[in-house]
């Protein structure tokens, strides 16, 4: 028992070096990995000769995708279906979708080219 008592007071110092000598041992790998990749980042980049870059971008190039363009009635649906039900063109007159329109790009914020469109739209189809 008297052996047992001597011992005790060591545990918690122990036990803490141990911890901390883990926690450092799992770290250490981790940063020297993340100490690697930022070299490798940083390291300039060689280019290729004028002569070999074109020909190789060539066969590599992709045709770029053009945007598709949306229509009134599309951008009406995506943009106000998020908050509230539909209402039909119809139930408005052009000067009132204007109003709303007005307050309603702030609030959704629509960019101006898509308010536009969708403006048009409501107007286009308005009630009167």
């Amino acid at each position: 028992m008297k052996n047992m008592n001597r011992i005790r007071p060591f545990k918690s110092p122990l036990r803490t070096a141990l911890s901390l000598a883990l926690v450092s041992a799992a770290l250490v790998p981790l940063v020297l990995l993340t100490a690697a990749e930022g070299k490798s980042e940083k390291a300039p980049k060689t280019e290729k000769p004028p002569e070999q870059k074109s020909e190789a971008d060539s066969a590599n190039k992709k045709p770029k995708a053009t945007p598709k363009l949306l229509s009134g009635a599309e951008l009406y649906s995506m943009h106000c279906n998020r908050c509230h039900p539909e209402r039909y063109p119809t139930e408005r007159t052009a000067a009132q979708w204007k109003t709303i329109l007005l307050h309603m790009r702030v609030r959704a914020n629509l960019p101006a080219e898509q308010a536009r469109t969708i403006l048009k739209y409501l107007q286009d189809n308005s009630g009167r």
